[in-house]
């Protein structure tokens, strides 16, 4: 099977409340004539299912007017103002408000849509102004039909506390929904693929846009850029990722708002800046950051071969975890360091703009040096408050000062090995795994069974086959037993080294109709990490 066990979930990683990435409010479906011919068989539909249909019908004012754009034409906002003819009860004093929007909301006769108030200012100016008001009723209710008014209204008008009068309510372009504006602009043939979700970085949403909308590209943008108010730069991208700049970056345009691609974002607790243009980003990671950070215990070593800007870097340096976080672009490794400096993990996380082939050697062998030589970080923080109360003041006589609070010191050594090595480049990674050929070459004694260490984990990224079957764990396999020279099989890791050879792969995200990202993960095999070096 492809899916990770259950000890690949950490509890913590389970609590993740992904932020986010900016999702549009689906529009309700058109209804169904599937099943007319059986239905004429049946009995005559019941009075609650006529009803239903009858509420459909009179709420169909919630879709905007039909304003069909031609291909390339500018977004006119003015256009989608309509105007809809409703009943309102009138009430005589701001006393009986209350009751009466209750009673009407128990009788379904107020009016109940998301983002209108049912509470309305009198459409009379002068008693509007007095602080009149009225309560929208549904569209059932006619103002010119007595017939339509329920015991309530009937009850507050034979009381004269109420009146029921024709009210105009006028929506304008800024109450429809993301979805309900482009199904308006846009041609029926392209409302099953509306663009409804995409990549934010900080203030940037980032499109990738299927051909037949490019015609409609600027209208679409205008659009996301109206109803996300966060949202100031809307691009598009032009290009694959990957396929012309191996740091994952990739040419774009501008469709709406400011040309500023500087930004800054916040994900698992650490605040990013980075030019996105220059560096590679991708928000709907997240949860899978979070997932692999999971992993990681205070006072291990993670060796991070394609860091990027440290979405797992950072965040583990907080968890007091040692990284040595590289990444080959010069771009990547300048946001790096100054985004270490700016969370404040400096003690924990060590920046390097290295080529990852040689990078992971490298990270073993100045670990290991760094070790032997007794590197440590030694934090130093306040203790726990006294629990005792302060009574007195320092004016008071014979005041003596609060103690100082004492300081409590945490000593974090530097381990000898690493624990992880994660490796995020979903495109190639698998082909970097020949390096881990002799990185322990004559270092047997620093793991088990003489010591209690257990070899690495290895989290690589890759991309396979979309498919639930388990195609894709062994094109997987397949890969990594030609690149690390030794046989992998499907199957569970077992942190206590039992299973050599073993991947577990976690479906990550689809990135294409027949494509998808996975992470293998797997325990360095002791033939390939005690091997001789090439």
């Amino acid at each position: 099977m492809l899916w990770t066990p259950s000890k690949f979930h950490p509890s913590e990683s389970l609590s993740l409340v992904p932020k986010i990435y900016a999702h549009m409010k689906e529009a309700p479906f058109a209804h169904s004539t599937f099943g007319r011919m059986e239905a004429q068989s049946r009995t005559t539909p019941s009075v609650d299912a006529v009803k239903g249909q009858q509420e459909n019908v009179e709420m169909s004012f919630l879709r905007p007017p039909v304003v069909r754009l031609g291909a390339g034409a500018a977004l006119n906002r003015a256009l989608f103002s309509k105007k809809v003819d409703l009943a309102a009860a009138a009430i005589q004093s701001p006393k009986v408000i209350a009751h009466y929007r209750k009673a009407l909301q128990t009788s379904q006769e107020m009016l109940k849509v998301d983002r209108i108030s049912p509470i309305v200012s009198h459409p009379d100016k002068e008693l509007g102004a007095q602080g009149r008001k009225c309560i929208l009723l549904n569209p059932s209710v006619k103002a010119e039909e007595p017939t339509t008014w329920g015991p309530v209204i009937q009850e507050g008008i034979q009381k004269e506390e109420l009146t029921v009068i024709p009210y105009e309510l006028t929506l304008e372009y800024d109450y429809w929904t993301a979805r309900d504006t482009m199904e308006s602009v846009l041609p029926p043939e392209l409302h099953d693929e509306i663009p409804s979700g995409f990549n934010v970085a900080g203030h940037v949403a980032h499109l990738n846009l299927r051909d037949s909308y490019l015609p409609y590209k600027k209208v679409v943008a205008e659009i996301i850029l109206d109803k996300n108010p966060s949202i100031k730069t809307v691009i598009n991208k032009v290009d694959n990722v990957g396929a012309e700049s191996e740091f994952r970056t990739f040419q774009y345009e501008v469709l709406a708002g400011e040309d500023d691609l500087n930004v800054s974002c916040t994900e698992n607790n650490c605040s990013f800046n980075f030019d996105y243009s220059k560096v590679y980003w991708n928000s709907k990671l997240e949860y899978e950051h979070t997932r692999i950070i999971s992993f990681f215990k205070p006072g291990e070593v993670v060796c991070d071969v394609m860091a990027g800007i440290g979405p797992f870097a950072l965040p583990a340096g907080k968890k007091r975890v040692f990284v040595w976080a590289n990444d080959k672009n010069p771009e990547s490794y300048k946001c790096l360091k100054a985004n270490i400096q700016k969370n404040k993990v400096q003690d924990f996380v060590r920046p390097f703009c290295e080529d990852g082939l040689g990078f992971i050697r490298q990270a073993t062998d100045e670990i290991l040096a760094a070790s032997l030589k007794g590197e440590k970080v030694v934090i130093t923080k306040p203790g726990p408050r006294s629990k005792s109360k302060k009574t007195d003041k320092p004016t008071t006589p014979g005041f003596v000062p609060e103690p100082l609070k004492p300081l409590i010191t945490e000593t974090y050594p530097l381990p000898p090995t690493i624990s992880h090595f994660v490796m995020n480049l979903p495109a190639s990674a698998i082909e970097f795994v020949g390096s881990f050929k002799g990185i322990y070459q004559l270092q047997e004694n620093l793991f088990a069974p003489t010591t209690k260490t257990p070899l690495p984990l290895v989290h690589v990224h890759c991309f396979a086959l979309k498919a639930d079957d388990e195609r894709p764990l062994i094109d997987i396999c397949e890969r990594l037993t030609k690149y690390l020279g030794f046989p992998m099989k499907p199957g569970n890791i077992d942190y206590n080294l039992n299973g050599e050879g073993e991947v577990a792969v976690h479906n990550v995200r689809d990135v294409a109709p027949a494509k998808s990202m996975y992470c293998a993960t797997f325990r360095l095999p002791a033939a390939v990490a005690f091997a001789a070096r090439d």
